[in-house]
């Protein structure tokens, strides 16, 4: 049965660079004996045969099979662009304005 001291939560704290007042260290001890317990009941009844799992429902990909297709005409995109240069999309510069 785990417990834990203030003693062990200020010299984890300590590890960890964390300034708790003795207010905090017993409240923290409190808490980590709670989780520490749950822990423990969650493990009693665990069973080797029982496979750990991430989430409880099956997830599965929903998109669309990943199939190459045309793509558009690179001169019919442009001519529909307001303006275009050297084939690409023409936009005003932003950078380097004062």
């Amino acid at each position: 049965m785990p417990t834990f001291s203030t003693e062990e939560v200020a010299r984890l704290a300590n590890l960890a660079r964390i300034d708790l007042t003795p207010s905090e260290l017993t409240r923290l001890a409190a808490e980590l004996e709670v989780i520490a317990h749950a822990v423990e009941k969650v493990s009693e009844v665990a069973s080797g045969d029982v496979p750990a799992t991430s989430h409880p429902i099956p997830l599965v990909n929903v998109w669309r099979e990943d199939v190459p297709v045309a793509t558009l005409d690179r001169a019919e995109v442009l001519a529909q662009a307001p303006a275009a240069e050297e084939g690409r999309f023409a936009v005003p510069q932003i950078l380097g304005e004062e």
